[in-house]
């Protein structure tokens, strides 16, 4: 058996200070007891050790009985090498650089030993680790309850790993082009994007300190993204976030030293007064963004240093509107040379799986089918589908533009009207919507358009328009609805449960079909005032041309967050009779189901007011009838 190179005891026993005391007083004896142990700890037999160090065999055997060689734990055999080491390094004539770091080394593997060793006596964590005791002392407690929001290292590592245990594939493909400098993502409604990059901020904070901001149509669907953030952070910590002018996110490091905190703003409207902000950027909903250059452009200067990013994401709008030209490339074209110029194909086959472009864009393209396909289980495909026309289906869940050039409500005349409503009408309280008893809009009179389902044929819908407060003051969209599967009783109890909200001054319903008519007798029973519409062509043209007109003037509002709002007017378009001798307007609703029921809803309700401008009280058109039947 090869020896040690430290063999004999004036090259190993005898060179070691501190060793653990053994029996007997003899120093000698001590020496070669503890020569001994060392040996046998290291593999030698007792024949070996007594020839080694010319000891009588019962000696040695008897030293191994009474202390117990072979019963010694593991922390206390390496730490009888670590020091036979570092006695072998000090014991040196002369010591270098090398040896100095080779000590330093040993004897910190010392210090970890004797925490092993007390641990295992006490089995307390804080023996094993003392910066978890520095991080429990009562300096620390007392450090942490002066902050709020603050998070532990240990939390934020939680989050980190609940965050990528619960995501979908193509929200993985997502977090997977992270590192791509601006992101372009056209995706279907309900694929859960906006709780996927609110989630992705939080730990994209964690992990480099930038502050992350949130752009969006209104202030209420910005605000998403911090109640998504708070609900996380809840969850998993049990941390309730406070604050969203900004979010501000304390945070410890793993000795419970204070890192610098995390910012995360919040916009919509007000990013004009944001422009000396910067960070990371989130861009949601943008081609449902009024103004959307103005949008981009401040985007685009918050995030333009190196280590920022931007990400566009948004379900499809119309062509026309000013973010398809960023899509396809049109923008970078504009005003470079024609050799210069770059195509870019948008298709679906091509952006399926995510793509960079020649403007250094990465787009990518998610339809509910791609996602379904990537494993995504929270729709059932065939039940939504029922509930849309064709061509807004397509909008709605497979990316496909709407051509709003033939609309009757192209982009740049519905899109003026959307507006932040939290911030444009403080007269209104939505979160009074769903307490009972409660009065949203108070005593202020208000306005009821219904149109009711056909016969299970498509979705009911009912919105509440706030009256003018005045001449030229507009129709306000404040509550609206969309329901399935309830027959005329159980309608008219849901538009019941609606006026009991409000000061109702007026309420005008479909009657064209079987189902309308019955609605409409058992509204008369508690409201004898409800106007009655039957369609007719003259009907829809007065319908549709009394909303335009109200659109051009500025005289109709809705919340920015109302996407679709906007898709159910942009769907609606001319068409010619079957006679071919005039014009109507259809939303494929004889195709299945009409999303353009808000659209019509809504138009039922503003023809309370003539063409003219004024009220119909108990005259108005004889199209538009009282209950006087």
């Amino acid at each position: 058996m090869a020896k040690s190179a430290a063999s004999s005891p004036e090259k190993q026993g005898k060179a070691v200070t501190g060793a653990t005391p053994l029996n007997g007083f003899d120093p000698e004896n001590r020496a070669q007891r503890r020569e001994a142990r060392s040996l046998y700890w290291r593999g030698w037999t007792v024949q070996q050790i007594c020839a080694e160090l010319g000891l009588n065999t019962n000696t040695v055997n008897s030293w191994k009985r009474r202390d117990g060689w072979a019963n010694d734990d593991p922390v206390r055999i390496i730490e009888d090498r670590l020091e036979i080491r570092i006695a072998n390094l000090l014991d040196k004539p002369k010591i270098d650089e090398g040896d100095m770091k080779r000590i330093d080394f040993l004897m910190r593997q010392m210090q970890s030993a004797a925490r092993i060793r007390k641990y295992n006596q006490t089995g307390k964590e804080s023996d094993l680790n003392p910066k978890i005791a520095k991080r429990n002392d009562g300096e620390a407690i007392a450090k942490r309850a002066k902050k709020k929001n603050q998070l532990t290292h240990d939390q934020i590592e939680d989050l980190r790993a609940s965050f990528h245990d619960c995501l979908y594939q193509h929200q993985r493909e997502w977090w997977q082009a992270g590192l791509e400098t601006i992101r372009f993502i056209l995706k279907s409604r309900q694929i859960g994007a906006t709780w996927y990059f609110a989630r992705e901020a939080l730990i994209r904070a964690f992990d480099t300190g930038n502050t992350q901001i949130f752009l969006s149509a209104s202030q209420s669907q910005s605000l998403i993204f911090a109640d998504y953030i708070k609900a996380f952070v809840l969850e998993v910590t049990g941390v309730e976030l406070k604050g969203t002018k900004p979010l501000i996110i304390n945070r410890l490091d793993d000795d419970g030293n204070d890192l610098p905190p995390l910012t995360f703003r919040f916009l919509a409207t007000n990013f004009r007064t944001a422009q000396g902000y910067n960070g990371d950027v989130y861009l949601d909903e943008c081609f449902w963004v009024g103004g959307f250059k103005d949008f981009d452009e401040a985007a685009s200067a918050m995030a333009s240093q190196k280590q920022y990013r931007l990400t566009y994401f948004s379900k499809p709008s119309g062509v026309n509107h000013p973010a398809y030209k960023k899509w396809d490339g049109s923008d970078y074209n504009r005003g470079r040379a024609k050799s210069d110029q770059i195509t870019i194909d948008i298709s679906h086959k091509a952006l399926r799986d995510g793509q960079r472009g020649p403007d250094d864009i990465w787009r990518q393209i998610v339809t509910l089918d791609d996602a379904i396909a990537k494993g995504f289980d929270l729709i059932d495909r065939a039940s939504v589908e029922k509930r849309y026309a064709p061509d807004i289906f397509a909008n709605q869940y497979l990316c496909v533009f709407l051509d709003d050039s033939q609309s009757s409500f192209p982009f740049d005349l519905i899109g003026p009207c959307r507006v932040n409503s939290f911030d444009k009408w403080p007269d209104f309280h939505p979160a009074l919507v769903n307490i009972e008893g409660g009065r949203p809009y108070g005593e202020k009179p208000v306005l009821i358009g219904v149109d009711p389902n056909n016969q299970g044929r498509d979705d009911a819908a009912i919105c509440v328009l706030a009256a003018p407060d005045g001449e030229g003051q507009p129709f306000r969209l404040l509550e609206k609805l969309r329901f399935t599967g309830e027959d005329f009783a159980g309608q008219n109890e849901r538009i019941k449960q609606v006026y009991n909200r409000y000061n109702v001054i007026d309420i005008a319903v479909d009657t064209t079909g079987g189902m309308g008519k019955a609605v409409f007798e058992l509204m008369a029973q508690w409201f004898p005032l409800v106007r009655r519409i039957d369609y007719s062509i003259a009907v829809k043209s007065h319908l549709v041309q009394k909303a335009q007109n109200v659109m051009r003037t500025r005289r109709f509002e809705f919340d920015r967050a109302d996407t679709d709002v906007q898709a159910a007017f942009m769907a609606i378009k001319p068409s010619i009779t079957p006679s071919g001798r005039a014009v109507t307007y259809t939303t494929q609703r004889s195709e299945g189901v009409g999303h353009g029921d808000i659209a019509w809803a809504i138009m039922h309700a503003i023809s309370y007011e003539k063409l003219t401008g004024e009220a119909m009280g108990s005259g108005g058109f004889a199209i538009f009838s009282a209950n006087n039947d």
